[in-house]
């Protein structure tokens, strides 16, 4: 009987083994950091406009959304909402949406977004992402390579890329990530 068991022993420790190297890989991969790419945005709601470089000291929180997208209407969307309130007060973050279409185009113009951004009461900067002639995917959406929407990125005060996420996640584990990026000089 313990032939069998040792066998068996052995594969399920290596199924756990090879678990947590992937689960560390993935962990890696989206903790890695790398310059944060500039943005293209060709209009702004809510703001005046600025660059990422103007962001420089400041933590920048980056959701890459679509007005029709699911996840970004239940997840990100009020997840960015709970977090600038949150963060109100300090004047060492910035949140930024940046609406990335994909598809879909004429369901969601600028007029669209701008009638949405004010239904939501969205106060923080939203931009619509460079749009070029010829290329399935926007500007921004591409130098960032996003996987879709909602997509999350978080820069730290030096624009390094500290988190980059494609779908939900675990927002207490990214929050105490913020807390810390913001504590760095």
């Amino acid at each position: 009987m313990r032939y069998y068991l040792r066998p068996k022993s052995l594969f399920v420790a290596g199924l756990l083994l090879l678990g947590v190297f992937l689960l560390s890989i993935k962990a890696e991969a989206e903790s890695s950091e790398s310059i944060a790419p500039e943005w293209a945005i060709s209009e702004w709601i809510n703001s005046e406009g600025f660059t990422l470089s103007d962001m420089r000291g400041k933590v920048v929180i980056i959701d890459f959304f679509q007005l029709w997208c699911p996840g970004c209407n239940k997840f990100s969307g009020p997840l960015m909402k709970k977090w600038s309130q949150k963060y109100s007060s300090r004047t060492d973050i910035q949140f930024v949406a940046i609406h990335t279409v994909f598809e879909g185009h004429s369901q969601q113009t600028p007029k669209i977004l701008r009638q949405y951004v004010k239904e939501k009461k969205i106060t923080y900067p939203v931009g619509v992402d460079n749009q070029v002639s010829g290329q399935r995917l926007p500007e921004t959406m591409i130098r960032y390579n996003t996987r879709g929407t909602p997509e999350m990125a978080i820069i730290d005060k030096n624009g390094n890329i500290r988190f980059q996420h494609f779908g939900s996640f675990n927002p207490d584990v990214v929050e105490k990530l913020i807390d810390t990026l913001l504590k760095e000089e």
